[in-house]
């Protein structure tokens, strides 16, 4: 099952966020996050607040538009009544779960109501998640003519046997089909790979990240396996089952991913993102990294608007009954305090490439930065200009990096 939620204050019922939520709003961006949380399996390694039609306890897919509409609607009254600077959002994502299980009608009304409640910014990248089983042409279709501008495709192997230990269900011969039709739709298209399934070989990947650059993706995620506690890939390896990951092996096919996909002409802007170019980055990824607004939409779903952080209950039927009521349905919330603010600022800032201002550390990180070039953990051409950028070695080391940027 998916994981707790984290441990803060109560959430008000009205959902009125505090004066501070309101400071410099016009200084950052404001996206939509819509949380889909519905699947038709459950995959061994998920840890994402997901639900099978068995474990939805009466709650019903055909209601869930209708529920998240009416979460959207508040939202837009809840940043009103709170003194918030009214922005159009710049970026929506609708991801899961598998958005795309429930009928292209529905992503559609749901747009529909964040453009009625916020408006759209020119230009807005709106983007839904999809795995390759789940959409036609003429879905695709549906969802370009209402305005969606990117789809990004769950591709996670080219090898079944690796997508079989994944409990992933779709054919990667799918894959070259549903982005013909995304392309022919007019929408960008992404593949989101997943590295160090246990038994994946170094050759494995080498075909899977082959078969994504062959389709001409205009960005391409490649994330490596993390191991959850409580997921059935958790206990198989327990068991002795499934051969653990190989942290030293994942390293070896991140490296074989970024020389690759560089020969491919595509630019790594975050450790597990590269893109044809600046303009295919995903600008709503991005908007987490640089701590900018958001407003998450659905079960589980969290949400960050200028320092006031908030995530909502995390069953399907806890969250109907919570905006049925026309009550709030976040379950908790904590305010950061500066220092909280600025270890994520570091933390979150350090992994893309455009990095962090040197003058913008404190002290003891800028009195990092000689050691952390004598490393080879960031690029010594962008230090001497000011600017912290990771190196290879430095974004397979990013965590280390982080900590000796901060003081203690």
């Amino acid at each position: 099952m998916p994981s707790a939620l984290p441990l803060a204050d109560p959430a008000p019922l009205d959902g009125l966020l505090p004066a501070s939520a309101g400071l410099d709003a016009a200084s950052r961006d404001f996206g939509v996050y819509l949380h889909v949380p519905f699947c038709r399996v459950r995959c061994g390694y998920c840890d994402f607040n997901t639900y099978t039609a068995t474990e939805l306890r009466g709650v019903k897919q055909s209601d869930y538009a209708s529920q998240a509409i009416l979460e959207v609607e508040a939202g837009g009254r809840i940043l009103a009544d709170s003194g918030v600077l009214p922005r159009a959002a710049a970026t929506v994502f609708f991801g899961g779960g598998t958005p795309t299980l429930l009928p292209a009608e529905n992503l559609v009304r749901m747009l529909q109501a964040v453009e009625r409640t916020w408006g759209l910014a020119p230009g807005a990248e709106v983007t839904t998640e999809a795995n390759p089983d789940s959409v036609d042409r003429e879905y695709l279709d549906s969802l370009a003519a209402a305005g969606f501008t990117r789809v990004s495709f769950g591709m996670q192997s080219a090898v079944p046997r690796v997508l079989a230990t994944l409990e992933r269900t779709h054919d990667p011969e799918r894959i070259p089909l549903v982005v013909q039709w995304a392309r022919e739709a007019g929408l960008d298209v992404s593949l989101d790979l997943i590295y160090g399934t246990p038994g994946e070989s170094l050759e494995d990947w080498r075909t899977s990240l082959e078969h994504a650059i062959a389709q001409r993706p205009d960005h391409i995620s490649a994330y490596s396996l993390i191991v959850e506690d409580g997921t059935k890939l958790a206990r198989q390896i327990r068991r002795g089952e499934v051969a653990p990951v190989d942290e030293d092996h994942q390293a070896d096919l991140y490296e074989l991913a970024d020389e690759l996909l560089d020969q491919a002409g595509y630019g790594w802007y975050e450790v597990s993102n590269w893109a044809t170019d600046a303009a295919h980055e995903s600008r709503h990824n991005l908007a987490y990294w640089r701590s900018q607004d958001w407003w998450g939409i659905g079960p589980g779903a969290h949400s960050h608007v200028g320092g006031v952080r908030w995530w909502n209950v995390k069953h399907p039927s806890a969250y109907a009954d919570r905006v049925l009521a026309g009550h709030s349905p976040a379950a908790g919330r904590e305010t950061l305090d500066d220092a909280t603010r600025e270890v994520e600022r570091v933390l979150l800032g350090s992994r893309i490439r455009e990095g962090l201002a040197v003058e913008s550390l404190a002290p003891a990180g800028r009195a990092a930065v000689a050691g952390l070039i004598a490393d080879e953990l960031i690029d010594p051409r962008h230090a001497f200009a000011g600017r912290i950028v990771l190196t290879l070695r430095g974004r397979l080391l990013a965590d280390a990096v982080v900590r000796r940027l901060l003081p203690d």
